[in-house]
């Protein structure tokens, strides 16, 4: 091993020890009915403190060591915006130390590392000199690890070809704990890249948000949704590809999502669709995706969760149809003139505005 190796490990090894140490202290609470305990899923991702490496010990394995320690940062510091059962243990104390953590081994590695950092960051289409320092190593590592949690995702998605309780059969084979840990950690990758970094790793990036958007969980829809919002606000139309259209059906096929994540598939397909039909305000998505949304309405007209997240998030979408908009018009009316009257204030702002 290298001298600047051995400098890594050690460096790894005196990161992770704090974070171990905290993680040990912490009371993990297991949710009702759920097998999987997050604690046991952390603990062997970080590295402990051994005897010094052995010559055995080579670049390969303490490239799996950095990538299983940047997995349990993921999943650490992801878990501050979460109410789930099975985040919401972590102590904010420990998810501040997580990211401290990375950063600070995202900057040794890209020193000890710089050339092949350089070449990796390169043969993805970015420009090395543009890349800031903090963000190399993620850039490196997500290659590999997004279609690693794409798959643990897909493992508790349904199978169309059974015939029994779908949802039943997807939990029997894989717990579905480990699909929402590994949501989280998608959704952590994604967002620490922005523009203009993030366009050029769409092909990455977008299979795996798709898998998520299209799993029964609504937590781990949630989070494809967030990884999709993100992706709308740093990524330029044209560098989503081919894959627009299946975006957007993917976001009039989750349109009909529960009150939960409502107000997350509205802000993310207004966005998707405002980002990539701007120039043509009598496209069909604009047609097909507000249908939908009207629909839904239509149906639930006094769930205010429902109203107050579509009047918040729908304006892009108006402006971007203009006057095509009157096409709609006869079903929009009566929404707004009931909403007028609502018993709430923030609804009559909203329609008012």
């Amino acid at each position: 091993m290298s001298e600047s190796s051995s400098t890594l490990c050690e460096l790894l090894i005196q990161l992770s020890e704090p974070i171990s140490e905290s993680l040990s202290k912490a009371q993990c609470t297991q949710p009702e009915g759920n097998n999987v305990s997050l604690k046991a899923l952390l603990e062997p991702l970080l590295p402990h403190k051994q005897p010094p490496p052995s010559p055995n010990f080579n670049d390969t394995q303490l490239h799996s060591s950095i990538r299983d320690f940047t997995f349990a940062c993921a999943l650490l510091s992801s878990s501050q915006s979460s109410i789930h059962d099975l985040l919401s243990w972590i102590p904010k104390h420990l998810s501040a130390a997580a990211d401290l953590a990375f950063l600070k081994l995202s900057k040794a590695y890209s020193m000890a590392y710089s050339k092949k950092n350089n070449a990796k960051i390169s043969e993805l289409g970015l420009n090395c000199g543009s890349v800031p320092e903090e963000k190399r190593l993620l850039i490196e590592l997500m290659p590999e690890v997004l279609p690693l949690l794409k798959n643990r995702i897909k493992e508790s998605s349904i199978d169309k070809s059974e015939d029994c309780d779908e949802v039943s059969a997807a939990s029997a084979r894989v717990p579905v704990g480990f699909a929402i840990a590994a949501a989280y950690q998608f959704r952590w990758f994604v967002t620490q890249i922005d523009y203009p970094h993030l366009g050029k790793l769409s092909a990455l990036v977008i299979p795996c948000a798709l898998t998520a958007l299209d799993h029964w969980s609504p937590e781990i829809k949630g989070q494809g949704m967030l990884s999709f919002i993100h992706i709308a606000k740093n990524v330029y139309a044209a560098e989503l590809g081919w894959y627009q259209d299946v975006i957007l059906d993917a976001c009039c096929q989750n349109i009909a999502s529960s009150d939960e994540i409502w107000h997350l598939v509205v802000e993310m397909s207004v966005l998707i669709v405002t980002c990539t039909q701007q120039s043509n305000p009598r496209s069909a998505w604009f047609d097909r995706m507000l249908n939908e949304m009207l629909s839904h309405l239509e149906r639930q007209p006094r769930n205010k969760e429902r109203r107050v997240a579509w009047l918040r998030h729908i304006e892009p979408l108006f402006n971007g149809v203009g006057l095509v908009l009157l096409a709609h018009f006869r079903r929009i009316f009566p929404l707004f003139f009931q909403w007028m009257h609502a018993d709430d204030d923030e609804t009559v702002l909203l329609v008012g505005g």
